[in-house]
């Protein structure tokens, strides 16, 4: 049986976390950003956690 590959698309917005955990970009901070206010925009600079019930499923394509 072959080796598993990695989901190259999803290694590229996904990290492990040093206690196991994915972290994740927030979306929709790249344009259209005149209309959203000053602190949306400044939350979606911080990154965040991949949600519990998708954990699981992101680091399998990730193989981590």
């Amino acid at each position: 049986m072959p080796k598993m590959k990695s989901h190259r698309g999803a290694c590229k917005r996904f990290k492990k976390t040093a206690s196991g955990k994915v972290k994740r970009e927030r979306m929709n901070g790249s344009h259209i950003l005149e209309k959203k206010t000053r602190k949306r925009k400044r939350r979606l600079h911080q990154s965040t956690l991949v949600d519990s019930t998708q954990e699981k499923h992101v680091k399998r394509m990730i193989l981590a």
